[in-house]
């Protein structure tokens, strides 16, 4: 039976999404996640949401306890696990309400837990990581852009920095000559922990903005992103909606 794992980035942990939804408070190895779980059904599939930065928006990337996010997932049985994400564009063509459905990252984050096998007392755990986006999840959430008419792209990579600063000129120059097509502060952590988990993970990222290595733009500022993420909500749970129901 599918059971969807949905991760809400900034704006998108709202459990009214779901029809009869309760709060569940998890426990895991290692500690309890960044929220309450909301636990209901979108158009009769399972769905369990958290709030990746806490309910008020209070952690950090950082701070974000992602080992006790996938593996609370994990333990309520969820089969597939979708993520959204404000994202920065390193390309010209990835403007502002684009969205992006990644299938590669480049890991430049620098103070976290990124693996569950912190021993290897039981035996080596390696975990293939060539490709770690599900593609079939990937196909599912682009085809749902494209059935409600947003711009979307399909394939990118992603950086995702440490955070919570952003990037200097030269760090986002550096990126974009590195290929990266947007920037962000969670993707490859919690894809790194997905895949060790063997639970399909995809993400729907939006563009907010250019980053800085754009000259006749402003720098990112916090404001902008909250401004277009904002005004583009609507749109990602709407996709959300979509997507869920045409999981297979």
């Amino acid at each position: 039976m599918i059971k969807v794992g949905i991760i809400g980035g900034s704006g998108l942990n709202d459990p009214q999404i779901l029809g009869n939804a309760e709060s569940i408070q998890a426990e895991t190895p290692y500690g309890r996640p960044s929220s309450a779980l909301s636990v209901g059904h979108i158009n009769g599939v399972d769905v369990v949401l958290i709030a990746r930065h806490g309910a008020q928006h209070q952690l950090s990337p950082t701070q974000v306890n992602y080992r006790a996010n996938i593996h609370a997932l994990k333990d309520q049985g969820v089969t597939h696990v979708i993520a959204t994400t404000a994202c920065g564009s390193l390309k010209e063509e990835i403007d502002r309400g684009h969205f992006v459905i990644v299938d590669q990252f480049i890991d430049f984050t620098k103070h976290r837990k990124v693996t569950f096998h912190d021993s290897f007392e039981s035996g080596a755990v390696h975990t293939p990581m060539a490709e770690p986006f599900d593609s079939e999840l990937r196909g599912t959430l682009y085809n749902a852009a494209q059935e409600l008419g947003y711009e979307a792209h399909y394939g990118g990579t992603v950086i995702t920095i440490e955070g919570p600063r952003f990037s200097t000129k030269a760090e986002s120059k550096m990126f974009r000559m590195w290929g990266g097509d947007v920037i962000n502060m969670s993707t490859a952590t919690e894809a790194t922990l997905a895949g060790e988990a063997a639970i399909p993970y995809a993400v729907v990222a939006m563009s907010t903005d250019y980053d800085c290595w754009k000259e006749d733009e402003e720098p990112v500022s916090w404001e902008e992103i909250l401004e277009v993420f904002n005004q583009n909500v609507d749109r990602v749970k709407k996709l959300l909606i979509n997507a869920v129901s045409n999981i297979t």
